[in-house]
């Protein structure tokens, strides 16, 4: 028995999520369809009446993921807000459920270029928030600070998870963080 549209609806939902956690986790190339369905709850043969193929999975799943990261509060808040939450030791600890860019950056370097247009149309996003932020505190525009800063904070991330000290990884976040909003 087909499922009803809705229920369609809530398994590609379901799939997307669960392709978005276990990427970010593990890495794009590192999981495979099987997984995906299984942590899905679903069969891998229901696969393709959602997806033409694990690439077309792996484009709408990091673009679901990073469209969520622009819902977030924190997002939407002040540039403390934001660095306060990306800059934290919670969102280190949990790379399936945060930065698609500081999960899978060399990975998604690696992505055809086609499969990139998502990933850099949130960095956009990141760094026109950014220029926001930095307009409101001080008033001036600053283009290369704005980008100078997103990119600190996707690389102040990736360097608290590569470290295996955690005082190290700690004062890692917090030096971004304090650098970039003048705050402790």
């Amino acid at each position: 028995m087909r499922p009803s549209k809705e229920q369609a609806k809530e398994n590609r939902q379901r799939i997307l999520d669960t392709a978005a956690k276990l990427f970010r986790e593990n890495g794009i190339h590192a999981v495979g369809v099987d997984a995906v369905m299984k942590g899905a709850g679903l069969t891998h043969g229901g696969f393709y009446g959602h997806f033409k193929s694990k690439s077309d999975l792996a484009e709408q799943a990091l673009s679901h993921a990073m469209q969520d990261m622009l819902k977030t509060d924190a997002l939407n808040g002040s540039l403390a807000d934001f660095a306060k939450s990306y800059l934290s030791p919670q969102h280190r600890e949990a790379a399936g459920a945060g930065c698609t860019v500081a999960a899978l950056g060399p990975e998604l370097a690696r992505l055809p270029d086609a499969e990139r247009g998502p990933v850099t149309e949130h960095i956009k996003v990141l760094i026109a928030h950014m220029e926001k932020w930095q307009t409101e505190d001080d008033g001036e525009l600053d283009r290369p600070r704005a980008v100078a800063d997103v990119a600190s904070f996707v690389g102040a991330l990736v360097l608290s998870r590569a470290v295996n000290d955690p005082t190290l990884s700690d004062e890692i976040l917090e030096s971004v963080r304090e650098r970039v909003t003048g705050k402790p």
